[in-house]
């Protein structure tokens, strides 16, 4: 588990350097079209990195402001709050601020820029359904994305796949505006270059989807690593196989679905569609509960 720790590191490191480049390519290519030299790219690094900044610090209160999730103290939920100040306690974890999202579809999810900032959510129907076993089993899973800093890394990448799709949809914008002006300028000299003019829409089409299959990739590897790490905490994988099944028999979207956050739950709230299994947030749960089943004994 460990070196799958320290591998996850090494992979973020190389992620963030994939999508600081795909802004840059866009700024060069923004910078061909329309002139500005390095000084474009600059500034389009500048704008991108600012807002994944601000991402960074706001999305996990954008996160449960999106779900219509209200905190809870533990007067008002002993069960679940017991729970999670149990799993804290036994981790050396923080305790996380505490969430319920009334809503009848099993679910939950974390959030948060580090350990000292964390968010754990559980929907009402997850609390429904699952014992105290395997709701242990779900949370424990969930502390596993903030220990393993998951969490930090969701916010990064979120902040940077909105930042590519906001320089992608300035390029483009940019990009047929001249195209329209440089069709009703007289000579060669006015004209903008098309084969630029292509490429650059391109670009700005293509370059939100790769950010995105990127963005999906880590989430599914990380949740593999969060299994693990659950099952690690309570020494009780069968648990949280058990949550698994039960999550998967009795799925259904939520109410309050957001495709910006559905990586961050345990299990996929949206309704599954054409382009399910390409565009997944999470890896299959058969998958998932057969490595938790196999791996038993080593926890």
């Amino acid at each position: 588990m460990y070196r799958a720790i320290r591998q996850n590191k090494i992979n973020t490191v190389l992620i963030m350097a994939v999508f600081i480049l795909m802004i840059g390519v866009l700024g060069y290519l923004a910078a061909l079209l329309f002139g500005g030299g390095w000084s474009t790219v600059i500034v389009a690094l500048i704008i991108a990195s600012v807002y994944a900044l601000i991402q960074y610090f706001m999305a996990g209160q954008a996160a449960v402001a999106m779900s219509g999730a209200r905190e809870i103290t533990k007067a008002e939920n002993p069960r679940l709050w017991r729970i999670v100040e149990n799993l804290a306690i036994t981790t050396g974890t923080p305790m996380p601020r505490v969430y319920i999202m009334d809503d009848p579809a099993p679910n939950a999810f974390a959030t948060g820029r580090d350990p000292k900032h964390a968010i754990v959510c559980a929907t009402s129907g997850i609390l429904d359904l699952l014992t105290d076993r395997e709701l242990t089993g779900v949370m424990a899973h969930e502390m596993g994305h903030v220990r393993n800093y998951d969490i930090r890394v969701n916010m990064i990448v979120f902040g940077l796949v909105a930042a590519i799709g906001m320089v992608a949809d300035l390029l483009m914008r940019m990009s047929f505006w001249s195209g329209l002006s440089g069709g009703r300028r007289e000579g060669n000299n006015g004209g903008a270059n098309p084969v630029l003019l292509v490429l650059g829409i391109l670009a700005a089409v293509l370059a939100p989807v790769a950010a995105t299959m990127v963005q999906l990739a880590v989430s599914r590897q990380r949740e593999y690593l969060a299994d693990a790490t659950g099952a690690l905490t309570t020494r009780d994988p069968e648990a949280l196989a058990s949550a698994l099944d039960k999550l998967q028999r009795y799925a259904r979207p939520l109410q309050r679905a957001n495709t910006a956050m559905a990586h961050m739950y345990i299990a996929d709230p949206l309704k599954p569609g054409l382009m399910d299994r390409l565009f997944a947030t999470h890896p299959p749960i058969p998958d998932r509960i057969r490595r938790l089943l196999d791996n038993a004994d080593r926890f």
